[in-house]
């Protein structure tokens, strides 16, 4: 019979297989195969697996629930190998993550946002711009945050303005069309950073000062509203979001986040409505 650890293996890849990342859940059940030799066993049992959850005591109880479910689920793939396993039951440890409150941000704010962007005190000269360009695209396409960092420059096809977005949740791709004046914007930047870092190309459409992938920590709901909060003061909302949501017209929201398409025969994109970002503002309009 194979090890737990070769187990955890197998179990990794099938999951993956089949489209999920398991960020946390490697670490999680490495962490909890460790745990197990610790205790000189390597039986899966509901009483160990809830001592190993809680072990932490500076996480929240959420955290605690979601570890012992990574355990669940393992166990119960393994308990067709291993009959002695247990299963720890459903409602072990009944907390649940509040859920994320989101901030809507409005067409005057967001307009502040990308004028403060490019006056703001930088590290190095691109710095204000990529905030500019990077939340102005937010605001008009609803990419994740993640999705943005991620593009490279490969993925805009200038000639029919249409971004692609690789590996985004469930590891699947999608096209999102592109306005004319979002192009523009999109070229200007493209050109400035050429010009800056061009012996650092990484082929990241918006590389940090090293040219590599941008941290997200640095564009996250907080940090945004933390900026907007010390540029405008009491102007602005106090209350920092969970979330954000950068309020587009709902035909601009379904164009741009529900659509996942790929070339025709003829090597042409379907028709789509374009999304307007005339100096990064928020009309959409037809092609």
């Amino acid at each position: 019979m194979k090890t737990l650890r070769e187990a955890v293996g197998d179990y990794l890849a099938l999951r993956r297989g089949l489209g999920f990342k398991l960020k946390k859940h490697e670490r999680f059940l490495e962490e909890f195969a460790t745990f197990l030799e610790q205790e000189g066993t390597s039986q899966i049992t509901s009483r160990l697996a809830l001592l190993w959850a809680t072990q932490p005591q500076h996480i929240q109880p959420a955290e605690w629930a979601a570890r012992l479910g990574v355990v669940r689920g393992f166990a119960r793939y393994w308990s067709a190998t291993d009959a002695t396993t247990e299963v720890p039951p459903d409602g072990l440890l009944p907390y649940r993550p509040g859920r994320a409150k989101p901030y809507l941000y409005s067409d005057e704010q967001i307009h502040l946002l990308l004028k403060t962007a490019k006056n703001m005190r930088a590290t190095h000269s691109l710095q204000p711009w990529t905030y500019h360009c990077l939340l102005g695209l937010l605001a008009v396409t609803g990419l994740r945050i993640s999705e943005a960092l991620n593009l490279q420059c490969a993925d805009i096809d200038w000639s029919e303005g249409v971004l692609t977005i690789r590996n985004a949740k469930f590891r699947k791709s999608r096209l999102v069309p592109l306005h004319a004046s979002s192009l523009k914007v999109l070229s200007d930047y493209a050109v400035r950073r050429n010009h800056l870092f061009a012996s650092r190309n990484s082929g990241y459409f918006f590389p940090s000062r090293r040219g590599a992938r941008q941290m997200k920590g640095r564009f996250d709901a907080p940090s945004i509203h933390c900026r907007g909060r010390l540029a405008f003061g009491v102007s602005w909302p106090a209350e920092g979001p969970a979330c954000t949501i950068f309020a587009i017209a709902l035909q601009s929201r379904r164009c741009c986040t529900g659509i996942a398409m790929e070339k025709t025969s003829n090597d042409t994109y379907p028709s789509c409505p374009r999304i307007s970002v005339t100096h990064m503002s928020l009309t959409p309009t037809g092609t």
